[in-house]
């Protein structure tokens, strides 16, 4: 099976559609599969429910698909960098199911082992739990929450193999595992494409059975959310 696609948008046509629920990694700029968010853009598909821990940032990511009206809802852990974002949410133009990061991220993997729930002492007695089934175990309060299923994945990775076993690179890696999992489809954005049998089995992060598609992007454009450097002489 050739999961090798030529270009973005040859990896998502004739799997995108309108009203989908979309996975997308990364966090904040970093591990961000940036070409296939375009491709998704350029789709032109709407009504989209997009899981993924932030929004990205105006003129980047997820921030891209809020500009031009694509995101139905959004399930996410952190919102606080997107001005758009806040806009449209503050406006009542966008839905938000607000997760704790650790919960979103256990959500996707529960998804993706095929758990349908779980429960987490995480949100208990908070806003988070409103309309939330409830229990005590052991004399611990404890929420309910759903594992997450995505008709698409949209991972970034730093290396990966033609049967489309992942490497993923230092921070880069985030939610992208997680992401790659609880996908029905998977289609991975790499910057480099190495021979199968090249690859250490004990370096791969995800197994090539998550992912479906492949497309090479070999010059992301590694933004930096936030630059710090020291004044003068200090």
């Amino acid at each position: 099976m050739n999961k090798l696609f030529a270009s973005a948008q040859a990896a998502l046509e004739g799997l995108v559609k309108d009203g989908q629920t979309i996975a997308v990694g990364g966090f904040g700029v970093c591990g961000v599969p940036e070409a296939l968010v375009d491709a998704l853009r350029a789709s032109g598909v709407k009504n989209l429910t997009c899981i993924s821990n932030n929004a990205g940032l105006d003129d980047f990511g997820l921030g891209l698909l809020l500009g031009t009206r694509q995101i139905r809802k959004m399930i996410a852990s952190y919102v606080g960098e997107n001005k758009e974002f806040e806009r449209q949410y503050l406006a009542g133009e966008l839905q938000l199911e607000f997760t704790p990061q650790g919960t979103l991220a256990e959500r996707m993997r529960a998804g993706g082992a095929g758990i349908p729930a779980f429960f987490t002492r995480t949100g208990y007695g908070t806003i988070v739990a409103e309309g939330k089934e409830t229990r005590e175990f052991d004399g611990e309060h404890y929420v309910m929450e759903r594992g997450l299923c995505a008709d698409v994945s949209l991972v970034k990775a730093w290396k990966a193999d033609r049967q489309g076993n992942l490497v993923y690179r230092k921070t880069a890696r985030n939610f992208n595992p997680v992401v790659a999992m609880c996908g029905r489809v998977t289609v991975a954005e790499v910057e480099m494409l190495v021979d199968n049998g090249q690859l250490d089995p004990d370096q791969v992060h995800t197994p090539g059975i998550f992912v479906k598609r492949l497309v090479v992007n070999p010059h992301p454009s590694r933004r930096i959310e936030q630059r710090t450097v020291r004044a003068a002489g200090a």
